[in-house]
Formats: structure tokens, C-alpha cells, sequence
């Protein structure tokens, strides 16, 4: 173990258990954090007993990186393990649940006729997809990603309005604290490689983007389409790919801008046919 257990570590172990956070809920921050496993334990097992003064500050990095672990996320109520989740308009099927990192997917969230309305009004608008330029904060061309695409505001059409309200439900998240569904449309050969979709912090354009509405801090991927073949939704950090299946949707979230979330995922090549999505994208505060 080559990571020192400083009084500092100690005393934000402290702060955390005095502001109601339980131990396995430290633990887990810390070891999302980048602190190993063996040294987050004794530093517990350490603090628990025998916890140094308040007094002492916490360093910086602890902090920032912990609080940002323990942070509230979007999420879906699976304390019970339900085959199926009341949406409020609609019962919703759960598929495949991950905790580590967390990956829903789901089935049922949009009915065929939905789907149908999502294209037809996002078809007119379409034009080739634009990713967020880092540097600057705007947005521009990207080699990686050879979809067409548009933007609908929230609650723009009758359809957008209902399944914002469905999803607002379903992840216990405020609905302004979501981004516009973006929707897009793979043809054959079409890809978006593998990404984030959070905004890197270290890069100059970022401040700009947060003005917005804070971090990204979850993506729901609908599929309005079935291709023939290819077109997945793929997570190789954990070799995990999601088929379009018309009507469902994947979910994931991503507690800190960081690698350490395991949330690397893209659009596989479309082999034979075409695909549509529409993507929701939630953030820490209202989207402006």
C-alpha cells in the first residue's frame, strides 16, 4: 500500500460520516476516487475508532473528488428489483441492470407510435451532426461521428412534451434539468465512435458549456428504429453492447468527468438498414 492515510484523509472521513453518509457510501467514494481499496479500509477502520479533530482542513483534491462520488445523480428506483417501473403513463420493463458502472436498459418506454412521430418530425430538420467543440464551447465537425441530426426544444411537440414528463418520472429528475432530445439518424456505414459524454474539465471551452446547466451527469439513449444489422450501442470498458430495439432505451450515468466512470460508449457501424435515436442527456441544474 503505498498511499499514506494523512490526517487529512482522516478528517474528511470525519466530515463525511458527520454529514449522514454511511461507511459503505465513504467507501465507495474513495475508491471511485482513485484511493485503493486495502488503504480505504484501514483508513476506515482507522478514523471510525478513533477520528481526528474537526479543526483539521481537508486537502483539496480529497474533497473535490469525493464530493463529487457522493453526488446525486439521476437513477431508477431498482431497491426492489421490479421487473417493470410505473412511468407514470406507462409501465416500463427493466432488461439488464449494472450497478458498476451504472447501466439500465430498458424496454417499452416508447410506444411504435412515438417513435413514429419522433422521426417524422425530426426528418425535415435533419442535417449532418455537429459534437461540442472543447476548445471553444460551440460545437463543430467530427470525423467520428458521420450521423445527421436536430435538436428539439424541451416540450416542442406534443410527443417531446409526454415522454420528457415520462422520463422525469422514471429517473427522479427534474424535467428542466434536461437537455432538448436530440435525434439522429444512421444510415448504412454511419458510426459515432467510442466517447464521453461528459465535459472535460481541463479543457478551455468547458466553463462556457456549464454555464448552462452544470455537468452532464446522464445519458438515455431511445431507439426509434431497428437496422438489420449493427448499429449497437457499445461499452468497450465493460464489453457490454445494447441492441436498437425499436421502443427501448438505454440509461447511464457518470458521477465525476472522469475516465474512472467506465461510461466510454459509441454508435457500432449500421451494417444493413437504417437507425434512428433520440438522446436525453441530463445535467446538474436547470438547462438554459
Amino acid at each position: 500500500m503505498n498511499q499514506p492515510i494523512t490526517p487529512e484523509l482522516r478528517q474528511w472521513i470525519v466530515e463525511q460520516a458527520a454529514a449522514g453518509f454511511s461507511r459503505d457510501a465513504v467507501l465507495a467514494a474513495m475508491v471511485a476516487s482513485g484511493w485503493q481499496q486495502p488503504v480505504a479500509l484501514a483508513a476506515l477502520n482507522v478514523t471510525w475508532k478513533d477520528p481526528v479533530p474537526v479543526a483539521v482542513q481537508p486537502a483539496a483534491p480529497v474533497r473535490r473528488e469525493a464530493a463529487a462520488a457522493l453526488r446525486r445523480l439521476p437513477d431508477l428506483d431498482l431497491s426492489q428489483s421490479p421487473r417493470q417501473i410505473d412511468a407514470g403513463d406507462r409501465m416500463v420493463d427493466v432488461i439488464v441492470a449494472l450497478s458498476q458502472p451504472r447501466v439500465v436498459v430498458l424496454g417499452n418506454l416508447l410506444s411504435a407510435e412515438e417513435c413514429e412521430a419522433l422521426i417524422e418530425s425530426a426528418r425535415p430538420q435533419l442535417a449532418r451532426s455537429l459534437t461540442v467543440a472543447i476548445k471553444t464551447g460551440g460545437e463543430e465537425l467530427n470525423p467520428d461521428r458521420t450521423s445527421s441530426g436536430m435538436f428539439f426544444t424541451r416540450g416542442q411537440t406534443p410527443e417531446v412534451a409526454r415522454i420528457e414528463a415520462r422520463i422525469a418520472r422514471l429517473l427522479n429528475w427534474p424535467l428542466v434539468n434536461g437537455e432538448g432530445f436530440q435525434v439522429l439518424h444512421y444510415r448504412p456505414g454511419a458510426e459515432y465512435k467510442p466517447h464521453y459524454d461528459y465535459f472535460d474539465p481541463d479543457e478551455p471551452g468547458t466553463p462556457s458549456i456549464l454555464k448552462r446547466g452544470g455537468q452532464r451527469l446522464a445519458t438515455l439513449v431511445m431507439y426509434l428504429s431497428e437496422p438489420a444489422r449493427g448499429g449497437g450501442t457499445t461499452f468497450p470498458d465493460i464489453g457490454l453492447e445494447v441492441a436498437p430495439v425499436r421502443g427501448n432505451a438505454v440509461f447511464f450515468s457518470y458521477d465525476r468527468p472522469h475516465p474512472s466512470t467506465r461510461t466510454l460508449h459509441g454508435g457500432a457501424p449500421v451494417i444493413e438498414g437504417e437507425k434512428w435515436v433520440a438522446t436525453k442527456w441530463l445535467r446538474e441544474r436547470e438547462f438554459v
